[in-house]
């Protein structure tokens, strides 16, 4: 697949992480994840043809299946049967939000991160666009105080992880491919049980709500 068009879906990537920190509505946040995953199915669909190990389009019809259409179906039922039409704010305002994100994106193109970023020197670019994907998820999930957003965030993490090591040729990796398979299991686990308990027990996902947990 052409160089550009790969920069192309990890800049779609990276725009549906920016989109995450400003939205305001359930939905909306889903929506983008399922974007986010289906670029990620595409990336490894590619993986597959380039390379032709099997497994990675049984890993790609996996992460479509569950990531794509199961998982987003899951997070709107949610939304729909606790009346989540509007995600919790965030700690930070939107100007100083859209500021750190662009520090952590200068941040992730640096010198500091060259030996990381260059291991495949042909991929630079795309290894320096997919760190910052993964600093943008970890801000995600610190800076928003909805349970709902910061799981999503966490799931962003993975896939921006994945990107990276797509594009660091590790992608044929049996660990790596393991790793997928076992982050998709165990999230969509705890995603099923914390949220539903959180909102049973305190009748709403905004972390800040739940002080009393101190005492």
């Amino acid at each position: 697949m052409n160089i550009l068009f790969l920069q192309f879906l990890l800049q779609i990537i990276f725009l549906t992480i920016v989109f995450l920190h400003i939205s305001k509505k359930n939905l909306d946040a889903v929506f983008a994840y399922a974007v986010q995953s289906f670029t990620i199915v595409i990336l490894l669909l590619n993986s597959f043809f380039e390379t032709g190990y099997i497994s990675l389009l049984f890993i790609a019809l996996l992460v479509f299946t569950v990531k794509v259409i199961l998982a987003p179906g899951f997070f709107i039922r949610l939304i729909k049967k606790n009346e989540l039409i509007f995600s919790a704010s965030t700690y930070l305002n939107t100007p100083i939000t859209l500021a750190i994100l662009a520090m952590l994106a200068a941040i992730a193109h640096s010198y500091r991160f060259a030996p990381l970023t260059s291991i495949i020197p042909a991929h630079e670019m795309l290894l320096s666009l997919a760190l910052s994907m993964i600093f943008l998820s970890l801000f995600l999930i610190i800076n928003r105080k909805s349970a709902l957003s910061q799981i999503i965030g966490i799931l962003s993490l993975e896939n921006s992880i994945v990107a990276f090591a797509i594009f660091a040729g590790l992608e044929q990796s049996p660990s790596l491919q393991i790793g997928i398979l076992f982050d998709i299991s165990i999230w969509l686990i705890i995603a099923t049980m914390f949220v539903s308990m959180i909102y049973q027990h305190f009748g709403s996902l905004d972390v800040t709500d739940m002080r009393k947990l101190k005492d």
